[in-house]
């Protein structure tokens, strides 16, 4: 649990019953506070009260990551409107960013992403990679960017949703309002990653399987590392695998389908060499062009590959964004 001091006389009021990203745990309200994680990584987490102390709260988070209970669907939608109305008004508080990493109206847990340096460094890297391959290959123009646009669960559509940290999808496929990427990059740094893999589930399950290729990226403190984990679908069975090309109508009658991680990335910073060094483990990062654009690859099209000199130089980029001990 995160260790939250009060900034004012006012004593916090604390106790809820037990919750997690997908039930309850104990928390403090949204009194202005003071907050940063503890030790052993764990994200904070606080209870929802009201609408201004929760923007205080984001106001004075350290991290990148923080978790709100006790939120009912009307709090949350009176939190979205006064955050869009803060950035077109330009006020202080409601102007910081965040995204909502995810709302679960059952739970009436909001998970919220507050953009740290290290963070947008950790996706941004990433994607602009990818576009900028694009654009060396004539493609940009077949391409949309989303970016971080609330999207919303089919079987939901006032309630559960979430905002990317990088999305993405091919032109027209996806073009208009409440159309699903195909891509979609998360970041961590003080998230955990059994909770970006749930938001990895999210994407594919809320999208009912529009989003194709979910890519995490975790900076982990503790190894001292970057984790790249690539995660797509493939259809399962009664006999097994079946294959992730087929289309997902053919998976309700033959099976379901699942994630599958495909790729896993390792990229250490060595500070023995001079210069420092980055070792990428597992090679190079592959982004299928099928699953990116819905078709297959035409001439002179392929997959998009991100070599090893690519991931050291995002690896040098993201470890410039470390904040610094005084």
């Amino acid at each position: 649990m995160a260790s939250i001091t009060s900034r004012s006389t006012i004593s916090p009021s604390v106790s809820a019953s037990p919750v997690s990203a997908s039930s309850a745990v104990p928390s403090a309200s949204t009194m202005p506070t003071s907050i940063k994680s503890t030790k052993d990584g764990d994200p904070p987490t606080v209870r929802f009260t009201n609408t201004q102390d929760l923007f205080d709260v984001i106001d004075s988070t350290t991290g990148d990551f923080l978790t709100v209970t006790n939120v009912s669907l009307d709090q949350f939608t009176e939190i979205e409107r006064e955050r869009d109305t803060g950035r077109r008004t330009g006020q202080k508080k409601r102007y910081r960013k965040f995204r909502f990493r995810r709302y679960n109206a059952n739970s009436q847990i909001l998970i919220i992403t507050i953009p740290t340096d290290l963070h947008e460094a950790l996706h941004l890297g990433i994607y602009e990679r990818y576009r900028d391959q694009l654009v060396r290959n004539g493609r940009e123009g077949g391409w949309k960017s989303i970016g971080s646009a609330t999207l919303r669960a089919g079987d939901h559509p006032g309630g559960d949703g979430g905002e990317g940290d990088s999305t993405g999808g091919p032109r027209p496929e996806r073009v208009g309002a409440g159309n699903w990427p195909t891509l979609v990059i998360e970041a961590g740094h003080s998230e955990t990653l059994p909770e970006l893999q749930k938001d990895m589930r999210w994407w594919f399950q809320a999208s009912n399987h529009a989003v194709k290729i979910v890519l995490l990226a975790k900076f982990d403190d503790e190894e001292h590392h970057i984790l790249l984990e690539k995660w797509e679908e493939e259809i399962s069975s009664p006999q097994g695998a079946i294959t992730r090309s087929r289309d997902a109508a053919i998976s309700q009658q033959n099976g379901v389908l699942n994630p599958v991680n495909r790729q896993s990335i390792t990229i250490t910073r060595d500070e023995t060499t001079n210069p420092v060094s980055y070792n990428v483990t597992r090679g190079a990062l592959v982004l299928g062009f099928r699953l990116l654009f819905l078709r297959n690859p035409g001439p002179q099209e392929g997959d998009f590959v991100l070599s090893i000199q690519d991931l050291q130089l995002y690896a040098e980029n993201v470890w410039a964004e470390l904040p610094r001990s005084d």
